[in-house]
């Protein structure tokens, strides 16, 4: 098994909330169902598109953005002590400065949560790694790896960090460069820009059965279909 590097799907213009999932459609699945059929017919090799809320549960954004805000509260009330301490301190007023530091540390924590927050404050190093991680597991755990010649493909959006990941059988690593398998990612990009997540997932899925019909073609009447043809869907 080997893996090939994401690509990230610009945040600005990809308007899908992250942390609700995303709810096809009985119509939506039969279309991407209906694009990995077509995508195999031309190729001995197994396609399994797949959707996921998140790679990561990214729980360190929480507790940073909760000290941050906590500070920034901190900060902004000592540095404004004249106006809302104005007869000195007190033992009540410390009181009152450590709950409001630590409501601001529970507020951060919430803001944590959010997908903006999450991206915001992960690296695009980090985000990859943890795509490719649930990718590598997805592919065992979806007998990915049990194909009778090592051909299966996995191609996986992660919502949350805005990726598409393919990620071959060993069979087809050396037969096709990495390059090969980008333009089957951007292939899919150019409809997610859009917001047409079913749209690009099945131009993705076309330009893999494409792509693998030259390095694994069909061969008449040795094509067993190995792995279901619909979209797994995972938070």
């Amino acid at each position: 098994m080997a893996s090939v590097e994401a690509e990230a799907i610009s945040a600005e213009v990809v308007p899908v909330e992250t942390g609700k999932g995303l709810k096809l459609t009985p119509e939506e699945q039969e279309l991407i169902t209906s694009a990995v059929r077509r995508a195999e017919q031309q190729t001995n090799a197994e396609i399994v598109p797949m959707i996921v809320t998140r790679s990561g549960l990214y729980r360190d954004v929480q507790y940073r953005t909760g000290v941050l805000v906590a500070l920034v509260v901190l900060a902004l009330l000592l540095t404004t002590e004249p106006l809302w301490l104005p007869w000195g301190w007190s033992a009540a007023n410390a009181v009152w400065l450590l709950m409001a530091v630590i409501l601001g540390y529970g507020g951060g924590t919430w803001l944590g949560k959010w997908p903006p927050v999450i991206r915001l404050m992960t690296s695009r190093e980090r985000m990859n790694q943890k795509v490719m991680w649930r990718a590598e597991r997805a592919f065992a755990q979806h007998a990915l790896a049990q194909t009778r010649e090592s051909t299966g493909v996995l191609i996986m959006l992660s919502i949350l960090e805005r990726f598409i990941y393919v990620l071959p059988d060993r069979s087809l690593v050396d037969k096709v460069p990495p390059a090969r398998w980008r333009e089957v990612v951007q292939a899919g990009i150019q409809h997610l820009h859009e917001g047409q997540i079913v749209v690009g997932l099945c131009d993705a899925i076309q330009a893999c059965g494409a792509l693998l019909a030259e390095v694994c073609p069909s061969r008449p009447g040795d094509n067993p279909n190995e792995l279901p043809d619909h979209v797994i869907q995972e938070p």
